[in-house]
């Protein structure tokens, strides 16, 4: 199982590499506006591909144009690794549609 990241490594972790995400209590949390709500889609569809080759899946949540990624890892009770590699991951992803 994977280490849970401690609040501080965290907030480390969102200061130095991953700008644009919040911690909210267990997880990490980021939204992004797309240009159309087509855009939003492709954007999720992407992010489904890379989830499934991870073996890691975050909570998506879509309203309109916007679409906000939460990743925590369940089974540990907290922020890992596991979701500090799939935010980079989204990050690019948002990165390369927008």
């Amino acid at each position: 199982m994977a280490q849970v990241l401690s609040p501080e490594q965290v907030d480390q972790l969102i200061g130095e590499q991953l700008a644009g995400w919040t911690r909210e209590g267990d997880s990490l949390v980021r939204s992004v506006e797309s240009d159309s709500f087509a855009l939003g889609i492709r954007l999720v569809d992407a992010v489904a591909v890379v989830a499934d080759e991870l073996d890691h899946h975050p909570d998506i949540d879509i309203r309109w144009t916007t679409v906000t990624f939460r990743l925590s890892t369940h089974s540990a009770g907290g922020i890992t690794p596991y979701d500090v590699d799939l935010a980079r991951r989204i990050d690019a992803l948002a990165r390369d549609r927008g």
